[in-house]
């Protein structure tokens, strides 16, 4: 009650917040339940104010982290469960981070293992967590204790070939495995990671994070290349995959709940040289759908896309490689449209998400269900809209020419780099330049470009600016920005991504020089003297907002012209 009083007199916290957190702990709480509890005070001030108080240090663990070979030292297990963290040693006594001054069952705990002597500091525990996962590894008590069973029942697992597999039946070692990967994907979710990627080498299993669209390498246990087998067997049975087949690539689904929520997990797995691969793709099922509105497009480019949905009949494309957002756009797309007066099928390899009132078929190679055979018995459904999730041969887009030629709108995505590109790539395709000509309506071609932290913004130097106006080879804002790095963003200066857009209405001149067969280029100088702006342009616009760098539009936008 003291210290309730001393927070209160130095102006920390709120009479009525006060009270209430002396209600807590007439029920017993300690004055840390009952803060975190009530609120209305962050754990950072209330530690600094400890801090003060009581002459024990608080240490800023951003600034002041431990070494990777300091922490090693002590068991995994306790520092996690206990949430401390030693940092160095000083006088003989090492300086061990908590945040809970009064809480100090795990300094004893850590004391009794490693009889050696401590000092207490202080830190917040969001902090301690992040630096215990940052240089011991996602799940690194969960591996000293699978290394440490694995040590006294003197097993060792030595991987000779990709033949055989671990006996997940050991209830010890089954139930370690599956932690381990449980907090595998957990981290994943809590980053933004739409893909894990498990590559097995020699002497090391690497496990990466795609977030932002870029491959950021996960902190692991050394240990986890020993259990290799065994989370690829987990992974499979979570998918329904055959656990025994080890030479032939496999797909399959995992549906989990996370914080209410649901993300679908697309499950690969590919025999390698050194074992099997795994990639998980992780689709927010819970996340809203985006209208038009949301895409961020430019608004002239939302008008003239909102104005081309709304056509009777033709192909719209929307091209990029994998992962530039062609399928949101297509579902924000649909989602625009759908209403009682039409009736939208699709067919897609897989369904990413289920859209409401949407009539949705997934593509099935094995029960011989192709993009070609369904696409003939949707047109059977008598649909006002079809959206194909990707024309991948000749007839598919045979048959989504002649659909759109019939009365159809139909929706597709094709893999060029730039959107004039897509007309001649159904051209080399096999469709005769006339079918292309009176079919296609629109395309657009797309990227994802990561945006600058709000957190760690800054302005960029002005040495650095000139230089920056060189290598772009055009004309910059007064003013750029750039990323620090910090917390938040992990450290690479970027949180978080928005779509560039170029789109490209066919018009009666660009379809005359498609039945010219004129080249890709002719098309993109006409279609940008017409208004097409190019991807690079649309970046300009992020440019301009101090929204992102140069190096990431350049990074994204390599070889589109400006």
């Amino acid at each position: 009650m003291a210290l309730l009083q001393k927070l209160e007199d130095s102006k920390l916290l709120h009479p009525q917040v006060a009270e209430q957190v002396r209600e807590y702990l007439v029920e017993g709480k300690s004055i840390d339940q009952a803060l975190l509890t009530v609120g209305g005070l962050s754990e950072e001030q209330y530690l600094r104010f400890l801090s003060e108080e009581f002459k024990v240090p608080y240490i800023d663990l951003e600034n002041n982290p431990p070494t990777k070979e300091f922490l090693r030292q002590f068991p995994a297990r306790i520092l996690l469960e206990q949430k401390i963290l030693p940092l160095e040693e000083r006088n003989g006594a090492v300086l061990v981070a908590t945040s809970s001054l009064f809480e100090t069952s795990g300094m004893d705990q850590l004391r009794l293992a490693t009889g050696r002597d401590l000092e207490m500091a202080l830190a917040p525990s969001l902090e301690i967590e992040r630096c215990i996962k940052r240089y011991l590894g996602v799940g690194a008590d969960t591996m000293q204790s699978m290394v440490s069973q694995a040590n006294a029942s003197g097993l060792e697992i030595i991987e000779k070939s990709i033949e055989g597999d671990i006996d997940l039946t050991d209830e010890d070692e089954g139930a370690t495995i599956i932690r381990f990967v449980n907090q595998i994907l957990t981290e994943a979710i809590e980053l933004r990671a739409t893909d894990v990627h498990f590559e097995p080498f020699e002497d090391v299993l690497r496990v990466r994070y795609r977030i932002d669209g870029v491959l950021q390498e996960a902190t692991i246990p050394a240990d986890v290349r020993r259990f290799q087998m065994a989370i690829v067997s987990r992974l499979k049975i979570l998918s329904f995959l055959d656990i025994a087949e080890k030479r032939l690539p496999q797909d399959g689904r995992i549906k989990i709940r996370i914080a209410e929520r649901e993300i679908d997990v697309r499950v690969s797995v590919i025999p390698m040289l050194h074992g099997e691969a795994v990639v998980l793709r992780l689709l927010d099922q819970t996340s809203m759908l985006l209208g038009p509105e949301q895409l961020g497009m430019s608004e002239e480019d939302r008008h003239n896309f909102e104005r081309i949905m709304t056509l009777p009949h033709g192909i719209i494309l929307v091209t990029g490689p994998t992962g530039s957002g062609k399928t949101t756009t297509l579902y924000a797309a649909l989602s625009q449209i759908n209403d009682i007066e039409r009736k939208i099928v699709t067919i897609e390899d897989p369904i990413e998400y289920q859209l409401r009132g949407v009539n949705q078929i997934q593509v099935s190679t094995k029960a011989g269900l192709t993009f070609a055979r369904g696409l003939r018995s949707i047109l059977r459904h008598d649909p006002d809209v079809i959206l194909i999730g990707e024309i991948r041969d000749l007839e598919t887009a045979e048959i989504a020419v002649q659909a759109s030629l019939t009365g159809h709108l139909v929706f597709s995505t094709l893999h060029t780099n730039d959107a004039p590109g897509a007309l001649t790539r159904l051209v080399d395709m096999g469709i005769e330049p006339y079918l292309v000509a009176s079919s296609l309506e629109a395309v657009i071609a797309q990227r994802l470009v990561r945006l600058i932290c709000s957190e760690c913004r800054e302005e960029t130097a002005e040495a650095e600016l000139d230089i920056l106006r060189q290598q772009f080879g055009g004309e910059l804002p007064e003013v750029l920005c750039h990323g620090r790095g910090c917390r938040n963003c992990q450290g690479t200066g970027y949180l978080g991504r928005q779509g560039i857009f170029e789109l490209m209405v066919v018009t009666e001149e660009i379809r005359g020089q498609i039945l010219e067969g004129a080249s890709s280029r002719a098309i993109r100088k006409t279609a940008a003297r017409q208004g097409m702006k190019s991807l690079r342009e649309d970046a300009f616009r992020y440019l301009v907002q101090g929204q992102t760098t140069v190096e990431e539009v350049m990074r994204i936008t390599k070889g589109n012209l400006l």
